[in-house]
């Protein structure tokens, strides 16, 4: 996947959190090297979350954010609080911004207590250091750091300290985990049907691949018509089948049973860490009576179609 073709929900989202006027926009600039967000001395230039992409070494594709200030005021500024705040639920890393002037205010302060409840890692940034020409004395190296937009101080350091942290983040999140070793083979039930995107393989298909190819494993890749023809030409019995959900129960019938089983779906609702709360929803199933209305939601951006595995389920 290249920078463009990466999905905004699999970069990583670095969002840039303060107060008005602390220097947010003008950081996510100098940052980007691009005029992402305008810059003006008026406070709440900032109305909306701006959102940009872009590749940060060693990190790789990442999503910049600027956010409207913490501190807003009267009815649309309760609006932008609400708009910052939602996008602490998709944060990864957080730059919060303070002005090298003011220091560290209550509603800092407030967004730090955020950030470490949610256990969002996070760099605290003092911004305009060229207004006040005063070092800030004993800042922790680690996750502080005194910088000015205007001048460029200590933005390439401070770029270097959020792509440590995005690369950390990235190298922790696998989506087959320790499944895989070197030399294993995982057979991959990809259908190519009318549900399948043209031209392409889906986002979890591409994932596994290529973190199968990082760890020196064989990826045999097949359709649902010629898995049993695979499996009986392997020499090597393989460590795993990672079938496409439409056809688990058709290749679940055929997989040997020394041979785990496991679906894209699972393994990303996994990555996602969202499959235990999935499994235990399951429990539901075994209440169910005769006459219960069951609502099946499938979050896909494509047209519905009849092969959809959520219209698959209403049949079964």
């Amino acid at each position: 996947m290249g920078l463009n073709s990466t999905p905004s929900s699999e970069r990583i989202h670095i969002a840039f959190f303060g107060k008005r006027n602390a220097g947010k926009s003008s950081l996510v600039n100098a940052v980007t090297g691009q005029n992402i967000s305008v810059v003006s001395e008026i406070k709440g230039t900032t109305t909306d979350p701006v959102y940009k992409s872009m590749e940060l070494l060693p990190a790789g594709p990442v999503m910049i954010i600027d956010t409207p200030g913490f501190d807003d005021s009267g009815y649309l500024g309760e609006m932008r609080i609400k708009k910052a705040g939602q996008v602490l639920r998709k944060t990864d890393i957080a730059v919060l911004v303070v002005s090298s002037e003011e220091g560290l205010s209550d509603e800092d302060r407030t967004i730090k207590s955020l950030l470490e409840s949610k256990k969002i890692p996070y760099i605290t940034v003092y911004s305009k250091s060229d207004l006040t020409g005063t070092p800030i004395p004993e800042l922790n190296p680690a996750n502080e750091i005194q910088v000015s937009s205007s001048s460029g101080h200590n933005i390439t350091e401070l770029k270097t300290m959020i792509a440590a942290l995005a690369d950390r983040d990235k190298n922790e999140r696998k989506i087959l985990g320790d499944i895989i070793s070197p030399s294993d083979i995982a057979v991959l039930v990809v259908p190519v049907d009318e549900a399948a995107p043209k031209g392409r393989l889906i986002l979890p298909q591409q994932m596994v691949i290529r973190e199968i190819l990082d760890k020196k494993a064989v990826p045999v890749i097949t359709q649902p018509e010629t898995f049993s023809q695979v499996i009986s030409c392997l020499i090597q019995k393989p460590r795993i089948v990672i079938t496409d959900s439409q056809a688990f129960g058709e290749i679940s019938a055929r997989t040997p049973e020394d041979i785990p089983l496991t679906s894209f779906s699972i393994l990303m609702a996994n990555y996602k860490g969202v499959l235990r709360q999935a499994v235990s929803g399951l429990k539901a199933i075994d209440r169910l009576k005769n006459g219960d209305r069951i609502l099946i939601s499938e979050g896909c951006t494509h047209h519905r179609q009849c092969g959809d595995i959520g219209l698959s389920l209403i049949h079964i």
